[in-house]
């Protein structure tokens, strides 16, 4: 059986964190060298700098939301408060795009470094459970400071990988990494990302064991999920084993799962392996 990691949530949230700053050092010396911020990137329709743009917002609202100034006026901002978790950040990204423009882009690389600065130095010494409000993701709804983390570093992981591409520069997720983003912030997150009308009258429940990281159980059931970390002993429907930095690139579309599995990053195992594809179409990426 895959080795699972123990799991201290002060150690591992400090992990993250470290692990976040490496990641802005690295982006900062990324779109800094990049001449071009009109370039394509790995995003369609979204240029380098629009990528740019929208993980300085990303930068903003994180820390502003754990200090509390500044920042966005969520409820001036013009979101389906009904809208599916899908369709909100759909319309928070496009916002994104238009809070950093024109001059403003021309010192991209400095004010992500100075943002990403910012949100660590604010949270220094918080509890993981600490809850941050992310009104974002739907009115009222905070997340904690540990999936906060790990989000930030999955959008410096996963759109310095955009930038990267649009720039052909190199650009690594290492498996470290991902597997931090999987267990600070998947466990919050897949539960919030569940398409409630796909998972009507579905019962299915996957052990996802990520290789050198979390374990964890993704049970959903009559329109809702639940993701446990390293749960008790249970029956599953399917298991599916997979190496971290595969997982992420998956989970955010920058991988095709074919790809995973051809490569040997990814497997189906357990009772029922041929629903293994069904998790992407249940839980879908923002």
């Amino acid at each position: 059986m895959d080795a699972v990691t123990p799991f201290d949530p002060a150690a591992e949230h400090e992990r993250a964190r470290a692990a976040l700053e490496a990641a802005i050092g690295r982006l900062g010396e990324l779109v800094g060298g990049i001449g071009d911020l009109e370039a394509p990137s790995g995003v369609p329709v979204w240029s380098v700098g629009d990528v740019g743009a929208h993980l300085a917002a990303v930068y903003l609202a994180y820390g502003s939301a754990v200090t509390g100034d500044g920042g966005v006026d969520w409820d001036a901002v013009p979101l389906e408060r009904e809208g599916t978790f899908g369709e909100r950040i759909a319309a928070v990204n496009e916002l994104s795009l238009g809070l950093l423009a024109g001059k403003e882009r021309e010192r991209l690389a400095p004010l992500l470094a100075e943002r990403g600065a910012a949100f660590l130095r604010a949270s220094a010494g918080l509890a993981p459970d600490a809850p941050v409000p992310a009104p974002w993701y739907g009115p009222g709804r905070t997340v904690p400071l540990a999936a906060a983390t790990g989000l930030m570093l999955s959008e410096t992981l996963v759109h310095g990988l955009d930038i990267a591409r649009g720039a052909r520069r190199p650009w690594t997720v290492s498996p470290g990494d991902a597997a931090l983003v999987i267990g600070q912030a998947m466990v919050t997150m897949m539960p919030l990302a569940l398409d409630a009308k796909r998972a009507e009258g579905v019962r299915l429940a996957f052990d996802l064991v990520v290789r050198g990281g979390p374990r964890l159980a993704v049970v959903v059931e009559d329109g809702a999920a639940t993701v446990t970390r390293d749960a008790p002993p249970r029956p599953y429907d399917c298991r599916i084993t997979a190496a971290p930095e595969a997982f992420l690139l998956v989970s955010f579309g920058r991988l095709p799962l074919w790809k995973a599995v051809a490569l040997g990053r990814m497997r189906a195992a357990g009772r029922r392996p041929w629903l293994a594809p069904r998790l992407s179409r249940l839980i879908t990426a923002p």
